[in-house]
Order: C-alpha cells, then structure tokens, then sequence
C-alpha cells in the first residue's frame, strides 16, 4: 500500500529566521493523521537565514539525523561533536541519556537548507553519540547508499549505527534514470529532497512530497529531463 504526503499538505512555520515544513505532528503543528510512520517520528525540512540559528537546547532518548542541502551548518554539542556541516554529509546523535546541541547557520550571506530528521529508539538511555560524515552520494548517483543503519545490525556496510528500527538510504539520480530497491522490511518511508520522480511507474513526485508504503516489494523511481534526490527510510 502506498500513501501520498503531498508536500504542500504539510504543517508550516515561518518565524523569519526559520521557514520550516512539517512532514508529521511538530510544534504547534498537529495532524493525528501524520503523528510520524512506524520508528520515523520527524522530517522537518528547515531554511535558516544567514547568521541565524538553534541556540543551546537539550534532546534525550531519540536518534537523530540532519541531512544537508544547501548552504552549511555549524554544529557543537556536550559530547565534544563540532563543525560545519555541508552538503553530501550526514550528521547523526544519539540523544540517549540526554545531550544539549546548538546549530547555527555557518554563512553570514547566504541561506541554509538542512532537513532535521529524529527516529524513536529500540533503546532507551544509551551513551550519547555523534558521528558526521561525507558519503559519496553525488559521485555515485543513480544507486542507493546506505547512510545509517538500526535494527539487529547497526552500522553494517559503513554506515552509521544507530539505535532504531530503521535503515537510511539516499540517491541521487540523473536526467533518465531508473533506481530499483528490493524491500527487507514491510515498511518504508520515501521523502523527496529535490527534483521530480515517478515512484512505480505511475505516481509522479516532487520536491518535499512523502510516500508511506506498506508491505511492498520492490520500489523503482525514474526521472526524465531533470535530475532528482530522495531518500528513503526501511522500517520495521
């Protein structure tokens, strides 16, 4: 079964600093349709205007990623995790038993454009962890990386490990392209970064649309003139 998140169907704030979309229930947003799909609990797809930013705040027990764009991230938090975070990298923390972090738009001139992305975790009250780093998405495209990995095997294939019930994936695809992924799990959640896509051969997806599927096989995306990014939770 597949269900459509339509892009322009999702919560919305715009605090002049911040311009964010909400995939699921966040904040002031509240939809008990979109509460979050199985372990994925946010996607929030965030603009943050030059020099501005997240000041100091906590989080505990809640996997975490931030999935870059455009622009650039500065990034320090309680388990000595630092830097600027750029596009083609992936952060990720474990909250676990409790981390305070703060993320600061690292350009004075120009935007950022980050999606914040947290997991509910298998485990409750683990030792804080950070890990950022560049994949090889764009060098690679038309093929899906496995970026962080959960479940009975975190971390395989040189993926982060995280303490969830969810594998991510992310692929970049060119103008005439066809990427095929074979389900492990019965659930998966399709989030388009950028461009357009045709998800089966029948339904035709843009920039910020979702996609819930439940037990499906196989899923193929195709683009025709334009190139496209997505990414793609397996879920539990």
């Amino acid at each position: 079964m597949i269900t459509l998140r339509p892009a322009e169907e999702r919560g919305h704030a715009n605090h002049g600093w911040l311009d964010a979309n909400f995939t699921f229930s966040f904040a002031n947003y509240y939809d008990p349709a979109w509460m979050g799909f199985r372990a994925l609990r946010v996607i929030n797809d965030d603009i943050v205007a030059p020099g501005r930013g997240f000041g100091q705040h906590p989080h505990d027990n809640m996997e975490i990623l931030t999935y870059m764009i455009s622009g650039s991230l500065s990034h320090n938090d309680t388990t000595g995790g630092s830097g600027a975070i750029v596009p083609g990298e992936l952060q990720h923390m474990s909250a676990g038993t409790g981390i305070q972090h703060s993320e600061q738009n690292a350009s004075s001139q120009v935007q950022s454009h980050s999606l914040q992305i947290w997991l509910l975790p298998n485990k409750r009250n683990v030792t804080p962890a950070y890990h950022q780093r560049k994949f090889q998405v764009a060098e690679e495209p038309n093929q899906f990386h496995l970026l962080a990995s959960g479940g009975k095997t975190p971390g395989r294939d040189n993926s982060f490990p995280m303490h969830t019930d969810a594998d991510l994936y992310a692929a970049k695809l060119e103008p005439n392209a066809t990427v095929i992924h074979t389900f492990t799990k019965p659930y998966a959640f399709l989030h388009v970064v950028q461009g357009e896509v045709t998800l089966n051969n029948t339904t035709k997806l843009k920039g910020g649309d979702g996609v819930a599927i439940s037990n499906e096989e196989v899923l193929t995306l195709t683009t025709t003139n334009s190139t496209a990014e997505v990414l793609l939770f397996d879920l539990d």
